[in-house]
């Protein structure tokens, strides 16, 4: 029997710094400067804007944690990506993952040092807290940062896309409108698998010129509708499967329920609303990520904003609005498919 051991505690109290070490890679660009080949200490600390002097310890400590590859040592050492960083931490590359830890790193870094507060008192932590605009009236209001944060998104979302597209009977659908489509990643994955698809995306104004222009780099505009509204003014397009992809987890629980009320009314008989989150387990003891992702809600919405929720709490709220019957499909790591059936 291996004796017990502060490990596991002493892993997690310094979690943060790890977590750092990279996201500030990511701001530095650090991935990017390698893109073109090797460079040794001086000249990436350099091309980054760090000191020389104490820029091996940053960079050997990504080494160490898988995120960058060192050939020799001392002062004959040169650094390169790995095959996982160059394909998705290039900022030239459209596969480019970081504008999630992008946003991570300016923001949720700082507003989790206030936790406890939020926690004590149910005040968000985010910009709000002093007075500041909130983060998606910042982004939408300009539309380079909108993009490449709904680019960082889609690059997140894409695995769990890729599932949804195999492990969903959309063969007995026709028509499938994605609510608070973003980029229009998902639709864009749903016809290169299902050529029989009516598909439309479905966001805010300001998302539309961002859909399109990516629609048309894929070649999918002719079979991919952008449309725009508010879904909580507005009623959404009508089609056979609504999607929401990280939306509910939004809203408080009078929000989910505007939100599913208006999903089951654009739905007909035998639709179906699949709502992609990390759907927390109904025992509350596996899924961190899930618990962790609703503290988030915490931070950035306060008490009453917010959270993520169980496959449970998803079945009573779909029930109450009309919908028959429920199930929860596992999709990539903590993510999973919601799906209420009307």
């Amino acid at each position: 029997m291996n004796p017990i051991n502060p490990a596991r505690i002493l892993e997690t109290a310094t979690a943060f710094w790890p977590s750092k070490v990279l996201l500030s890679a990511i701001e530095l660009g650090v991935f990017t400067h390698l893109e073109g080949g090797p460079r040794d200490n001086a000249g990436l600390a350099a091309a980054i804007g760090i000191r020389a002097d104490r820029s091996p310890d940053f960079f050997d400590a990504l080494v160490a944690m898988g995120f960058l590859e060192r050939d020799g040592g001392g002062s004959e050492a040169t650094y390169r990506n790995t095959a996982e960083t160059a394909l998705f931490l290039d900022r030239k590359k459209p596969s480019y993952v970081g504008g999630l830890p992008e946003m991570l790193n300016a923001r949720l870094f700082g507003f989790w040092g206030g936790l406890t507060d939020a926690l004590r008192t149910g005040r968000p932590q985010n910009e709000t807290k002093d007075g500041g605009e909130p983060v998606f009236a910042t982004l939408y209001a300009d539309e380079a940062r909108l993009e490449q944060f709904l680019a960082g998104m889609a690059g997140l979302q894409a695995g769990n896309f890729a599932a949804l597209a195999e492990l969903f009977d959309f063969a007995r659908h026709r028509s499938v409108v994605d609510v608070g489509g973003a980029n229009g990643s998902l639709c864009r994955a749903l016809a290169r698998r299902h050529a029989h698809l009516k598909l439309t995306t479905y966001d805010l104004p300001s998302v539309a010129p961002v859909a399109t222009r990516e629609n048309t780099r894929s070649e999918l505009a002719d079979r991919i509708t952008v449309a725009s509204g508010d879904f909580f003014t507005d009623a959404l397009p009508n089609a056979d499967v609504v999607v929401m992809g990280n939306v509910l987890h939004d809203w408080n629980e009078a929000g989910k329920l505007s939100l599913l009320r208006k999903a089951y009314d654009a739905l007909p008989a035998g639709g179906a609303l699949v709502a992609i989150e990390n759907v927390i387990d109904d025992e509350r003891r596996q899924n961190a990520f899930g618990l962790l992702m609703s503290l988030n809600m915490l931070i950035e919405f306060g008490a009453d904003g917010g959270f993520d929720y169980t496959g449970a709490q998803f079945d009573a709220w779909s029930k109450s609005v009309g919908f028959t019957r429920t199930e929860i499909v596992p999709l990539t790591g903590p993510t999973s498919a919601a799906i209420a059936y009307k």
